[in-house]
This record gives structure tokens, C-alpha cells and sequence, in this order.
């Protein structure tokens, strides 16, 4: 890096990120646009701060936005302001902008997920009954993301039952209609489910296994693992055994972070380029 301020100085605030390659989406970004990107991942135990005061820290230094990720986005929502109604009941933001007005807090997870699910399995195909195993940040986003794409029964596994219930609460306020179970385990909640979710970090890198035993896969049609680091998951991998349609985290972490890229600078990034950048180019 030269002694030239970056055109963009952005950063990742989570704990467990020295695998995420959000680093190398906006860096790569910034090169397709012609933009000079800083991207630091902010380890807030690294830094002997807690998360407010790496959240200060980006203030004090001029960043012109952080990601947030996992376990960080319902606590960065609370020093935000949120102008989207939606990303307001969600109560968990992925993306901040810092601007003359303040923080202003966005959850590209949502619109992410949204776009990575029509991406892969079509405009017209609504996601039926789905059972969700996890109800934090993501899982909220995602949640929220099955409603635009015509979900109509949810089931969310959690083991903190009041979080799941504020979750299905916040959900049906939105869509009166909706059909939502809570529960502690997967138990029934799978029975019947077309859909299978895995929202918690469980598969991520440091936190090896699965969420969902495979015995509960065989009657879904499809299943989606936020986890993307790494890519094939054993959530997915067992999905695959017994037959089911995988979407993998990878593609929410594509879609999310190239909505994140305009929210940082405003420009539109080709995303056929950024792909190919990301697929063929080693991380940093």
C-alpha cells in the first residue's frame, strides 16, 4: 500500500473472519471501477477492543463504510440509523455507510439472499414450507428474504426460544398470513418442509459439523447454508447425498457484497468481471 490515502478505506468487523474474502470482493471491485480500495478486517479481540470500540475506531479513522458479520449485526444495528423500514424490523444490519449525517446502517444479507435464491432457482419458484435452523443476523435477513419470495410457513430452530418467537412475531407483522413454528430442536419442524436452512456458523471454518442431521434431509426438495467459508459445507454435502437442490453461501456472499460495493461507492460493479476476478485470482 503507498502512502496515498486509499479512494475508499472500508473494513469487515467480526470474530471469527481471517477466511472471509470480503477483503479480496471489494478490493477487486474497486479495480474493476478504478477505485483504490483499503479493506481491513476488524478483529475487535485482536485489537483489545470490544465492539463499540472498534465501531468508534472506524469513525475516528475516516472509514467510509464496515460490513458486519457474525456475532456483531443485531449490537450494529442499535448505533445506526436505519431509513428502510424493512431492514428496521429485521434489527440487524450487515453494511454501514459513514457519512456528514452519521452512520447509516443496510442489510444487503437480505437482498442477497433474495437474489442469490432467484439466481439459482428461478423467479417462479416459491420456496414452500421452510424450516430455518438459527434466528440471529443472518438468519433474520434471511427470514425476512423468504417473505418477498412468496414463503408461506416457516419454521425456525433455535436454541434461544424467545429470540425465535421475537423473530416469528416480527415476521407475521409483516405478512399476517404467515404460518410459523418455533422449537429448540429439529424434531417435527422438519416434517414436511420443502426447504432446509442452516443460519447458524456452524460448518463455518473453526466451527466444524452440521445443524441438521442428514436423516432429516431426505423428504426437503432444497437447502441454502449462509456458511461459505467453506464453500461445500457437510450441511450441503449431506443435502447433495440424498438428493436435494443446494444452494451454497457463497452466493449470498456474492450478491450481499455487490450490494454492499454501491452502497460504498456509489458505482455498479460488473458482476460477470467480479465473478471471474474472484474465482480466478488468489485471496490476499
Amino acid at each position: 500500500m503507498s502512502d496515498t490515502p486509499p479512494d475508499l478505506l472500508l473494513g469487515l468487523i467480526g470474530d471469527n473472519i481471517m477466511a472471509s474474502r470480503a477483503p479480496d470482493l471489494h478490493r477487486l471491485a474497486g479495480r474493476l471501477s478504478g477505485l483504490e480500495v483499503q479493506y481491513d478486517r476488524l478483529i475487535p479481540a485482536r485489537m483489545e477492543l470490544d465492539f463499540d470500540g472498534v465501531f468508534a475506531h472506524c469513525v475516528e479513522a475516516g472509514y467510509r463504510g464496515i460490513n458486519i458479520t457474525y456475532p456483531y449485526k443485531e449490537r450494529a444495528a442499535a448505533k445506526v440509523t436505519i431509513e428502510d423500514p424493512l431492514v428496521a424490523a429485521i434489527g440487524a444490519v450487515n453494511t454501514v455507510v459513514f457519512g456528514s449525517d452519521g452512520p447509516k446502517g443496510f442489510n444487503t444479507d437480505y437482498s442477497g439472499f433474495v437474489a442469490a435464491y432467484r439466481s439459482e432457482m428461478g423467479d417462479q419458484t416459491a420456496p414452500g414450507a421452510v424450516c430455518m435452523v438459527g434466528a440471529g443476523g443472518v438468519g433474520k435477513a434471511v427470514a425476512f428474504g423468504l417473505i418477498a419470495l412468496g414463503v408461506e410457513d416457516i419454521r425456525i430452530v433455535e436454541r434461544d426460544l424467545d429470540k425465535a418467537e421475537a423473530l416469528a412475531v416480527a415476521l407475521s407483522a409483516v405478512q399476517p398470513s404467515l404460518r410459523t413454528l418455533v422449537a429448540d430442536h429439529p424434531g417435527q419442524a422438519v416434517t414436511g418442509a420443502q426447504g432446509l436452512i442452516n443460519c447458524t456458523p456452524v460448518g463455518m471454518v473453526g466451527y466444524q459439523g452440521t445443524p441438521l442431521p442428514k436423516p432429516h434431509m431426505a423428504d426437503a426438495a432444497w437447502a441454502f447454508d449462509a456458511v461459505y467459508t467453506p464453500i461445500d459445507t457437510q450441511f450441503l454435502e449431506d443435502a447433495a447425498e440424498v438428493g436435494l437442490t443446494t444452494l451454497s453461501g457463497y452466493e449470498l456472499f456474492f450478491h450481499q457484497g455487490v450490494d454492499a460495493w454501491l452502497l460504498f461507492s456509489g458505482q455498479a460493479v460488473d458482476q460477470r468481471a467480479l465473478r471471474t476476478a474472484l474465482e480466478t485470482e488468489p485471496s490476499d
